[in-house]
């Protein structure tokens, strides 16, 4: 019989979290390989939810959103970034940022098109460039003075007649950088230069650290025409299963992404809607309480990697930390980290699999900082044994 699965998907396979969960589950080794917290998000907000379940709104809500969500979305663009967006026709509420990344490929690179990537990247994104048979053009973030960065030759470099897309990711997940307003502009130039769409991954955009300013890439001059802005709940409000993301653009980009999503899912939960619209209007304080929180775990992280024998890269946002592994004796993350929960009883995530050019982070683990403080202690303690 011949192979089931379709070509272009065939190299794959299963998640690297799918498999690192396995491990932790058949090891009892501590999980700080994906990223979701252990805590729940404001109690304002899961109440919300639990009354309109109980309110009877549990059925189809509208394709694009439910109204009170997406005027909540443009409001939160306007006040906290001077972006105008109509809610009736540049926002779309999506199945969580994942969707809303999927959606936005399909709807805008076909076969042959090229999409450029700043690896290491989010795995979701060449799945999804796989599926519209389009062809990723990396760009690699070098760990360079304490923060990993691109050289804009290097993205000039890769624009061609056949780019269609950027991709951006930040604040970046898996390396934790918050690119800067010149970064931006570099990417905002080749843009405007190419007359190319940028879609913007923006999900942690609330989880920047030491007073790090996360800046939209369609703040820039030239750029809100031309970009498609991915946000979502799960990160900003500690919801990651409730899976409510958004997309705001262009009228037109966003019937453009909106032709793909009402085929993939039509529409996303309505209880959870109306509790994420409550959340991004009444629970902003919540969640800088978060981002407080968080930066204390990564600095409690960081200590404990540091002192186990890593060399860490200290993040500027997000909820994950690169450890180096090479001054512990190790070389390859992805054997490093398929040993470790027996080793060490700490499952983490190799960061080589996120890139195209895998030996580019073959010295890196990724460890998740979203956990309880008690949790990280005894992670650390364990990895202690590494020495």
């Amino acid at each position: 019989m011949t192979e089931p699965l379709v070509e272009r998907m065939r190299s794959f396979g299963t998640t690297i979290f799918a498999e690192m969960t396995s491990l932790a589950v058949r090891t009892g080794a501590i999980n700080l390989g994906q990223g979701f917290p252990d805590q729940g998000g404001p109690d304002g907000m899961l109440e919300r939810a639990v009354e309109a379940i109980r309110a009877g709104e549990n059925q189809y809500p509208p394709g694009p959103g439910v109204p009170e969500l997406r005027r909540a979305v443009a409001e939160q663009r306007r006040d906290r970034y001077g972006l105008a967006y109509d809610p009736d026709g540049e926002v779309l509420v999506t199945v969580g940022a994942t969707e809303a990344i999927a959606a936005a490929i399909l709807a805008l690179a076909g076969p042959g098109d090229e999409v450029v990537v700043f690896e290491p990247y989010y795995d979701s994104y060449a799945a999804m460039i796989a599926l519209a048979g389009a062809v990723r053009r990396p760009v690699t973030l070098r760990p360079e003075g304490g923060r990993f960065a691109f050289d804009p030759d290097e993205l000039r470099a890769a624009i061609t007649p056949r780019t269609r897309l950027v991709l951006v990711n930040s604040p970046h997940n898996p390396v934790g950088t918050v690119f800067t307003r010149a970064e931006l502009e570099s990417i905002a130039e080749v843009c405007r230069d190419h007359d190319l769409t940028a879609v913007t991954d923006e999900v942690y955009e609330y989880l920047t650290f030491d007073g790090v300013e996360h800046v939209p890439l369609a703040s820039l001059e030239g750029m809100r025409e031309r970009t498609v802005a991915i946000s979502s709940a799960g990160k900003t409000f500690s919801a990651t299963g409730w899976k409510v993301g958004w997309i705001t653009a262009p009228a037109a980009h966003v019937r453009a992404v909106q032709t793909v999503k009402q085929f993939l899912t039509y529409t996303s939960s309505a209880p959870y809607q109306r509790a994420v619209a409550h959340a991004l209007t009444e629970e902003l304080p919540w969640v800088e309480g978060l981002r407080t929180s968080l930066q204390a775990k990564r600095d409690r992280l960081v200590a404990g990697l540091e002192a186990a024998g890593f060399t860490v890269h200290r993040p500027q946002g997000t909820y994950f930390v690169q450890a180096d592994i090479r001054p512990l004796g190790f070389a390859d993350g992805l054997e490093l980290a398929r040993a470790l929960p027996e080793k060490a009883g700490v499952v983490a995530v190799p960061t080589q699999v996120f890139y195209d050019h895998a030996e580019a982070g073959a010295p890196f683990l990724r460890f998740a900082f979203c956990k309880r403080d008690p949790v990280i202690d005894e992670a650390v303690d364990r990895l202690a044994a590494l020495r």
